[in-house]
């Protein structure tokens, strides 16, 4: 058996008020911790909830002078890159230690077998050293809009037509969408209604530096990554900084308790007990080829001891060899009647290499098995219904609450149709501005910089529809921070910025809502003169949030 990853319910709460009464100190024999007026960037602020003395901080720190500044208005960051080399080393031992006993693990990618076999060629995740400083009332934001995000998907992927007509026009030139789109048209066709629905959703955002305003990147409705992980190294930062607490002074409570991979076994579970088939399992749908398993493998080991629930992993061409259909509409695979069909797969066009992948995927939405997500919760996510929703009056289409809605469009950065004439010239000339993306998942699909201009110029020098292929985003600037990036057992001193995932729920049976809450968190660091965040992909680590 691995570690335990079971965390206490009374941690199940977004964000708890910090506990601890450690002070912060600015030096210790080791000269680790640094405490600095903050010029550069994002003014982060000691809040009132924090039990340690501001005035303890200050004059530990020898910068007397700083206590006539107002407590709120305190701009003070802590700088890794200043920790003694000697005491930096046996940090990075002992957290390397731990993550290998802990199962912070991925497969390695000079192991052939890594991502086929578990136990073969496994190495530690990658991962940032320490917790990121994180502002709390952006943290709290965060958490309290994802059950509005939530109601939002589960309403807008009732709207066929919607969807439907949102994404038309990339029909002719995105195959990958045309072909998800089909399988929608027929489920819409056959009257096909999904009563039980369940959407696993991951939102995520980045704080920008000039407005300080909490922007959301995307709403990810299909395989949402990294709950086993990132609750990991959530427990792995809050013990280094109990095991070094004489030499860092900063408190392991402001580290929120990461409830993802609980939250989201039980979210599977009472799914699974509304289907209502207690010989039935919950299955896995997964890569033919995935050094992620073991972030899977938490989800599906916790989902077994705590619920006792079985789970089974299938690839979509072993789900079209292996799977059928019978006259009531269940799914067997393999033998096994299947509750819920559990996409870790299927978000990209390489994950369909040929029609037996396509037709698993029909197959699974013809059946009555509890999908998450489910075709149309799936096109929910894609990114141009993400910049149709940020339009005037659309979200009033599906949200009667006027806060609400007034929550999300503050969180909403600008998104824009490739129609818009006079976006795309502005793109045109300062493309530094811009991000245009396609309705993929999975990173290192966006394009950045020059590349919008020229990618601008080209479609509409062909004058094709290749144009209704992408969306503009607004490019956010957060603020760059020091940082210590771990990969293959080496660290790195680093500037980085991070992208805040806040993972969500939603469990509905008609008209009874059974689970719609927030269930814990991602948090991506990677280097700032990297345009990608993707963990897998190798663009970034997973880090932690450090509430101040």
């Amino acid at each position: 058996m691995g570690a335990d990853l079971s965390l206490p319910r009374s941690h199940t709460h977004c964000f708890n008020p910090s506990t601890g009464t450690t002070p912060l100190r600015s030096k210790s024999k080791h000269n680790s911790f640094i405490l600095y007026p903050f010029t550069k960037s994002l003014h982060i602020h000691i809040p009132q909830s924090a039990n340690f003395s501001m005035d303890q901080a200050l004059k530990s720190s020898g910068v007397e002078e700083m206590e006539t500044h107002k407590r709120n208005s305190m701009s003070l960051i802590f700088d890794p890159h200043k920790i003694d080399h000697q005491l930096l080393q046996k940090m990075e031992y002992d957290a390397l230690v731990w993550s290998s006993l802990h199962g912070l693990l991925v497969g390695d990618t000079n192991s052939l077998r890594s991502g086929r076999v578990p136990g073969v060629g496994m190495i530690h995740a990658p991962f940032s050293l320490l917790p990121m400083p994180f502002p709390e009332s952006h943290w709290k934001q965060a958490c309290q809009i994802a059950p509005i995000f939530n109601e939002l998907v589960d309403r807008v992927s009732l709207d066929g037509k919607f969807l439907q007509d949102s994404l038309s026009r990339m029909k002719n030139v995105d195959a990958f969408t045309s072909r998800l789109l089909e399988i929608h048209s027929k489920m819409l066709d056959a009257n096909k209604i999904e009563e039980i629905r369940l959407g696993l959703h991951r939102s995520d955002y980045m704080l920008d530096e000039q407005t300080k305003l909490l922007l959301q990147i995307e709403l990810n409705t299909i395989s949402s990554s990294f709950p086993g992980l990132s609750s990991l190294v959530s427990e792995l930062h809050r013990s280094l900084l109990h095991q070094y607490k004489q030499h860092l002074a900063l408190n392991p409570e402001r580290i929120p308790q990461n409830s993802a991979v609980t939250k989201f076994a039980e979210a599977l579970s009472k799914a699974w007990s509304e289907y209502n088939n207690p010989r039935a399992v919950v299955m896995v749908v997964v890569q033919t080829e995935e050094r992620n398993m073991y972030d899977q493998h938490w989800l599906c080991t916790t989902l077994k001891e705590r619920y006792q629930v079985t789970s089974i992993r299938k690839t979509l061409a072993e789900i079209d060899a292996l799977g059928e259909l019978l006259p009531d509409g269940t799914l067997v695979v393999d033998g096994e009647a299947v509750a819920v069909v559990y996409f870790r797969a299927g978000y990209a066009p390489s994950d369909y290499p040929s029609e037996s992948e396509w037709r698993a995927r029909l197959l699974m939405e013809q059946s009555s098995a509890i999908k998450c997500p489910s075709i149309a919760y799936h096109l929910a996510g894609t990114k141009k219904i993400q910049q149709e929703l940020a339009k005037p009056n659309v979200l009033e289409r599906y949200l009667e609450n006027k806060d609400d809605i007034v929550k999300l469009r503050k969180c909403f950065a600008g998104l824009w149709s490739l129609e818009d004439s006079n976006i795309v010239n502005d793109a045109i000339e300062k493309p530094g501005l811009y991000v245009m993306k396609p309705q993929r998942e999975g990173g290192g699909n966006n394009i950045y910089g020059d590349d919008v201009r020229e990618t601008l110029l080209r479609i509409e020098k062909e004058g094709s529809n290749e144009n209704a292929a992408y969306i503009l985003m607004q490019r956010i600037f957060p603020t760059l921070s020091p940082a210590i990036l771990m990969r293959q057992g080496i660290s790195q001193k680093d500037h980085v910025i991070s992208e805040l995932g806040v993972y969500a729920a939603y469990l509905r049976n008609k008209t009874k809502v059974i689970i719609n809450e927030e269930c814990g968190y991602l948090l991506r660091t990677k280097v700032s003169s990297s345009n990608e965040g993707g963990v897998v992909a190798g663009f970034g680590v997973i880090d932690s949030i450090y509430l101040v």
